[in-house]
């Protein structure tokens, strides 16, 4: 019996933080629910309202139906169309996005600790970036025609200033004091680069990834629009020409359902990120 007695006294009583904490999952859990059944009920109040005006209301040739929507997309995949354009764009966007991203870590990081070089390159790079990219268009398409070069070109000069600026602002932003006091240990070159700016830096160039990843995806349509052969761009451009309000919509509806993916690609990265900071 006082064995028992002993191990009863043992067993811990609920924690009172574990109810806690379970509860608040349950109201997150729910609350999501509630968001996410109200984000459909709206998609479903607009698309049937839209279903309802066509034709009755208003003319179908200017705003089509989701209807006719959904039978022109079905029609593009079924014949290929979709996926060849799709993949062309997300092609250019990637490369652009890589090679520009890559340029700008690079020049971004190294006129911000070169502060003679930076002060120089500045006001030219700030004209660069003040020049609206679509006028440049014509002079990609002459320089490198309407295939993936000169769509590559344009999403890539895209990214490069939003992670240039903010490599180059993360580099710049350097604690001097913490500099100071690893010096004072000891530090050398080497290890104040890798233990300090580094480190600091790279919150910073995660945020212009963040910024760049969708803004890859315009640079690569608008490249397309301008003058390309392939594309959702170019798909856009076409049944807008023709006079085919379905494909336009249709078209329309892809690329929002390419940047949703988008957005909530980089969304996941940066909560990765973010616990690893």
């Amino acid at each position: 019996m006082s064995t028992l007695a002993a191990a009863r006294t043992t067993v811990p009583a609920p924690s009172i933080d574990a109810d806690s904490d379970a509860r608040y999952r349950r109201e997150r859990l729910t609350y999501r629910l509630v968001v996410y059944t109200a984000r459909i009920l709206i998609v479903i109040a607009v698309l049937g309202t839209w279903q309802g005006l066509s034709g009755p209301v208003i003319d179908p040739f200017w705003v089509s139906s989701p209807h006719a929507i959904g039978e022109r997309l079905l029609e593009w995949t079924r014949d290929g169309t979709l996926a060849a354009n799709a993949r062309a764009t997300l092609l250019a966007m990637a490369i652009g996005l890589l090679l520009g991203s890559a340029a700008g870590i690079v020049a971004g990081f190294l006129l911000g600790r070169i502060r003679f070089l930076g002060d120089v390159l500045n006001p030219f790079i700030i004209a660069l970036n003040s020049l609206p990219k679509l006028a440049l268009a014509p002079l990609f398409i002459l320089w490198f025609g309407i295939g993936l070069q000169a769509k590559v070109v344009m999403t890539a000069l895209v990214c490069f200033f939003l992670v240039f600026y903010n490599t180059f602002a993360g580099a710049r932003d350097a604690d001097a004091e913490l500099l100071g006091v690893v010096t004072v240990l000891g530090a050398n070159g080497r290890q104040r680069l890798t233990k300090v700016i580094l480190p600091h830096t790279m919150s910073w160039i995660l945020t212009g990834l963040r910024l760049a990843v969708p803004y890859s995806l315009l640079g690569a349509v608008v490249s397309e629009i301008t003058a390309s052969n392939e594309g959702l761009g170019h798909l856009l451009k076409t049944s807008a020409n023709t006079f085919d309000t379905a494909g336009t919509f249709a078209a329309i509806a892809v690329l929002v359902v390419v940047a949703l993916l988008l957005n909530i690609a980089v969304s996941r990265a940066e909560s990765l990120s973010s616990r690893w900071k």
